[in-house]
């Protein structure tokens, strides 16, 4: 099921029907080439890297092809769909907000941006009082440099702009944000990185071993860079390429130390938040609050919108006009957004994600520990997990194995993205928080099949 060159071939799989799954065709689906053939002659060859499945409709947590596939969805669409796709009551709002015949205002004042952002500041933490609607999560990483540069000068004189991230991360594919991204690929491109961002090791207890505190300081200093020279410190709450999390100690003496020296701390929780742990945002794990944080993906189930929360010190340092963006709080999204926002809460789909999200990790760790010659590492809470791939007998990412594994879900009736990551060899596990505990061990079965398959 290669999808690299312009001329696609089917492959024939098994037939499947199940309450959640249904595979009737090849895959691709023979009637869906011609449409596959032509996104992959005028779109750039980048637009490939996904399995060739060509979606047709996608409702609650499984996604359609006009030809009589079904899947069951473990992307969420990029974890964006957190309340399920196509939920009625959020179509029926941007219908509503459409038909109102408001859908674009720039920056001028709206009744549902007000809305939005104070239904946003309700939500966040005690003190995180600020709400900046943007379109992208890019966008939101990109002003978190913009909000901690200015004031680690402000606070420090112009040494103070350094930004710290770590090694691994991923925060967009924007200019910035790559360049606070720790995956040195992605970044060749800029070729002149900005001097004053650093990485240091993500504290993950795997690759990186040593998980203290004292060793983050300890690279800072090898490096030349003191609390004198740092403005902030960001790190997604979980790395989107691993699954993993900061310890808990280390979280808070982080927090201690980022107090102590006036640096912010910025998490970017933008495939974290709106429940996708089993907590409302993902760093209520880790016992601490930031000073700023970046979300979006589950903020609409659908839409493209995204967020900046934090004190009102950081948030208002720009005068009226200078910090804006032209979508921002776009009407039609934010009317997705309030609707979203409802149904998680009205849902309880947080509680739900903690829950399932229980059971998911439980049967993944029994699928770790059936294959562990193949299986290196398992990262996750709530509905989200990372299972690390490596050659057998080994540590080294396999991601010939792991693309493997998902095509071979993917002719199951399992719908993923393919493996991410440094390595390229971890399957991230990341299905809508509506779906049902039945549905979760079937997929994990499904995996498990495609493991044992795949040589």
């Amino acid at each position: 099921m290669a999808t690299t060159e312009t001329t696609i071939t089917p492959k024939t799989v098994p037939l499947v029907e199940t309450k959640y799954r249904k595979i009737a065709t090849a895959i691709p689906a023979p009637g869906s080439i011609p449409v596959l053939e032509a996104l992959y002659r005028d779109e750039p060859r980048s637009m490939r890297g996904q399995p060739p499945v060509l979606w047709d409709k996608a409702e609650g947590f499984q996604v359609y092809d006009a030809y009589g596939n079904k899947w069951m969805d473990w992307s969420s669409g990029v974890l964006v769909a957190n309340a399920g796709h196509g939920r009625p009551e959020i179509v029926e709002a941007i219908c509503n907000q459409a038909k109102h015949e408001l859908i674009h205002n720039y920056c001028f004042p709206s009744a549902v941006r007000a809305r939005l952002v104070n239904r946003l500041s309700e939500l966040a933490p005690k003190g995180l009082d600020k709400v900046f609607l943007l379109t992208t999560g890019g966008e939101t990483t990109e002003c978190a440099i913009k909000l901690a540069r200015t004031y680690g000068q402000s606070v420090g004189g112009k040494k103070k702009i350094a930004l710290v991230s770590f090694e691994g991360a991923f925060h967009g594919r924007t200019l910035g944000a790559q360049q606070i991204g720790g995956i040195p690929a992605l970044k060749e491109w800029i070729v002149n990185l900005d001097p004053d961002f650093v990485q240091v090791p993500f504290p993950d207890g795997w690759r990186n071993t040593d998980v203290s505190f004292e060793s983050f300081l300890k690279v800072l200093e090898a490096k030349g860079f003191g609390p004198d020279r740092i403005a902030g410190v960001i790190t997604e709450t979980y790395q989107g390429g691993t699954c993993a999390f900061w310890p808990v100690e280390y979280a808070k003496k982080m927090r201690d130390w980022c107090t102590k020296h006036d640096i912010v701390l910025a998490m970017d929780e933008v495939q974290a938040g709106f429940g996708r742990t089993g907590k409302m945002w993902g760093f209520e794990h880790l016992g601490i609050t930031p000073d700023v944080f970046c979300c979006g993906k589950g903020i609409t189930s659908g839409l493209p919108l995204s967020a900046v929360i934090g004190r009102a010190e950081l948030m208002d340092q720009y005068p009226p006009g200078s910090m804006t963006s032209t979508h921002t709080g776009n009407p039609v999204c934010a009317a997705a957004a309030l609707a979203n926002l409802d149904i998680i809460e009205k849902e309880g789909l947080v509680g739900k994600a903690a829950k399932v999200g229980a059971v998911l990790g439980m049967e993944l760790a029994k699928v770790k520990s059936s294959r562990p010659d193949v299986c290196g590492a398992l990262f996750g809470k709530g509905m989200v997990y990372g299972l690390h791939i490596v050659k057998p007998g080994t540590t080294e990412p396999d991601a010939a194995r792991a693309n493997a594994i998902v095509d071979a879900c993917i002719g199951k009736g399992l719908l993923m993205f393919h493996p991410v990551g440094t390595g390229g060899n971890v399957v991230k596990i990341a299905p809508p928080l509506i779906t049902p505990e039945d549905a979760v061990k079937e997929g994990v079965a499904v995996l498990a099949e495609a493991i044992a398959e795949v040589k």
